[in-house]
Order: C-alpha cells, then structure tokens, then sequence
C-alpha cells in the first residue's frame, strides 16, 4: 500500500474534474424554457456552468455574463463537447464536430395561444371501447334462464 493514498478512492486528485462532468451531464438533460429546441449547452466562462442560453444565466446566477469570444459547447445529441471561435465563425462552425448534429438553427420560442380544449387527438376514436353496452358473461348450455329461448 502506497503511504498517503485513500484505498477507498483511488483517483484522489480529479475530484474537480468529476464533478464538472456531473455539472455537464446534468446541464445536458435539463431544458432550456426560453428555446424549445435547443441543441447544445454552452459553459460560461465566468462561474464555468453549462447553460442553455443566456437568459437561464441571468435567471440562475447573480452576476452578469462574461462574453468572450471563444465558447465551449456540449452537444445534446453525442454529448461530447468541443470549441468554437466566434471571430472566424463559419458555415461549417454550426455543425457538431462530433456527431454533425447542426446546432445553429432558428429558435423556438414558447408564445400563449388560445385554444379550445378537446380530446386527445393522439388517440385513435375508432379503437375505444364503448362502456354503454357491457358485454354478456360467458353464457353456458346448462343456464337455466337462457332455456326459454331455446325450447320449442
């Protein structure tokens, strides 16, 4: 046994660098309520917390958000991460290194609507089985009720 070692945790020095990977995985599954469809997180250089847009950052933290013109971005797709400049951003810059999952697309914006409240249209009507007639049980050739109809 090395002396200064934990046996119960062998990676002593990464503790840091573990826990931004929770912070990033959990980043990854919680959604963005300002864009629908959001297709990367973006670590802020400031607190280095991963967000879906800005307004999460301001909603979430106390202070201001740092710009820079480098971002890290996690894609949701692979969930691999990776950089991007923002001074020589191109065409081929809104695709995912990675997986190709094209992540710079207009957003979708939630917006009130007013609507009627019907059934559900997912559900398909014709396969509902009717309440209103119950089904007979199992009728027997030994009933006696059921002789009436049979006789003569």
């Amino acid at each position: 046994m090395v002396a200064g070692r934990n046996p119960q945790s062998p990676r002593q020095g990464k503790g840091k660098e573990e826990s931004s990977l929770l912070d990033k995985s959990r980043a990854i599954d919680i959604m963005c309520k300002h864009i629908l469809n959001a297709q990367v997180s973006i670590r802020s250089a400031c607190c280095r917390k991963w967000f879906d847009c800005a307004e999460c950052h301001q909603e979430q933290e106390s202070h201001a958000l740092l710009k820079t013109n480098e971002m890290i971005f996690a894609c949701k797709k692979c969930k691999k991460c990776f950089r991007k400049d923002g001074t020589e951003f191109d065409e081929s810059d809104e695709y995912c290194p990675h997986c190709d999952n094209h992540f710079v697309i207009d957003a979708k914006t939630p917006q009130a609507s007013l609507q009627v409240e019907g059934d559900d249209v997912r559900m398909d009507s014709r396969m509902l089985k009717d309440d209103r007639v119950r089904g007979d049980a199992q009728r027997s050739i030994w009933n006696v009720q059921d002789g009436a109809d049979r006789l003569g």
